[in-house]
């Protein structure tokens, strides 16, 4: 019994931190996503036209549309009446589409889609870009829910990351957790979400696989919440954080000082596991069309980086036997 109370009490640290995996698309803005709509449409209209008697195709002004497009997006500089007067541009030539396209949609008839999926899919996602655009338009502003900043890849989401150089990111979230060097992801969500959320089942997580909670939890300070501190102290579990309300009368002694400051620089680690998955192994250059590809890469870097982990563990501990053996033989 005394030993089952020992193995149930907190051992061990897990360290906690969010990082964004960047799909490999082109910098999104509103004028490109409109310009590719349109052209989409057009393919669109065209492949419809085929299955049609109609002796004249339906005027769509590409050649009109595609130079007022590029009139503006070639300037260095591109004030706001400039681009308004784009975007109202595109979205007038979008919209007129679309009237073609349910036109010939209802001349074909049938019950599905007439074209391969491929056409289908395209058109709704165009659908979908008209809508958050033109809504943006009328409103004046610059962002909506759901915002579609690939057509050909419309599960990902921009993530405001506020870092400097790069405040905002395309890709999926990753709530990473280390355990002895060895990375896991807790987390992959295509939206944005606050990282707090990861830190109960990412300690649940560390109790799963070794039995026990963690000691102590190495976060940063967007984890610490009112409410994951009150739950992390009822299961005598430490966070590297700074505690709530007035410090403390009694200064820290010189061993308190030194431990704290060790065990917040040791959170420094799966930084450094972040920076090697992304300089090491891309991970921050996915270059995948499909959603599940993109998640399978991602997880293959972290298998990864944890083989090597792992040989790198391996070679230690061989190197440290064949040691400990010279030295006995020696004796």
């Amino acid at each position: 019994e005394d030993d089952k109370k020992e193995e149930a009490k907190p051992k061990g640290k897990l360290q906690l931190d969010s990082t964004v995996s960047d799909i490999y698309i082109k910098y999104p803005t509103d004028l490109d996503l409109l310009n590719t709509s349109r052209e989409w449409s057009e393919d669109i209209v065209d492949e419809l036209f085929k299955k049609l008697d109609w002796e004249l195709k339906p005027r769509t002004y590409r050649k009109v549309a595609r130079k007022e497009y590029l009139n503006v997006a070639k300037k260095k500089k591109k004030n706001k009446k400039v681009l308004r007067r784009a975007l109202k541009l595109q979205l007038n030539y979008l919209k007129r589409n679309f009237a073609y396209i349910e036109k010939m949609l209802d001349e074909v008839g049938g019950q599905q889609f007439p074209l391969p999926f491929k056409y289908q899919r395209y058109y709704w996602v165009i659908q979908q870009v008209y809508r958050q655009q033109d809504e943006m338009f009328r409103a004046h502003k610059h962002q909506c829910d759901d915002r579609i900043v690939s057509v050909h890849q419309p599960y990902i989401r921009p993530i405001v990351r506020g870092k400097s150089g790069t405040p905002v990111e395309f890709g999926p979230k990753l709530g990473l957790s280390l355990d002895n060097g060895y990375t896991r992801i807790n987390t992959l969500s295509w939206n944005a979400y606050h990282e707090s959320k990861d830190f109960k089942q990412s300690v649940e997580a560390y109790r799963k696989i070794h039995g026990h909670y963690p000691e102590l939890v190495q976060v940063d300070a967007i984890y610490p919440t009112r409410e994951n501190r009150d739950w992390a102290k009822e299961r005598n579990i430490r966070i590297t954080a700074k505690p709530l309300g007035r410090p403390k009368r009694e200064q820290e002694t010189p061993y308190q000082k030194r431990k704290r400051k060790k065990e917040n620089a040791e959170r420094n680690h799966i930084e450094g596991k972040i920076g090697q998955g992304k300089n090491g192994y891309r991970m921050n250059q996915v270059r995948t069309r499909l959603k599940e590809t993109a998640e399978s890469w991602i997880s293959c870097i972290i298998f990864v980086m944890n083989l090597v982990r792992m040989e790198s563990d391996m070679v230690k501990k061989k190197s440290k036997s064949s040691w400990l053996y010279t030295i006995s033989v020696s004796y």
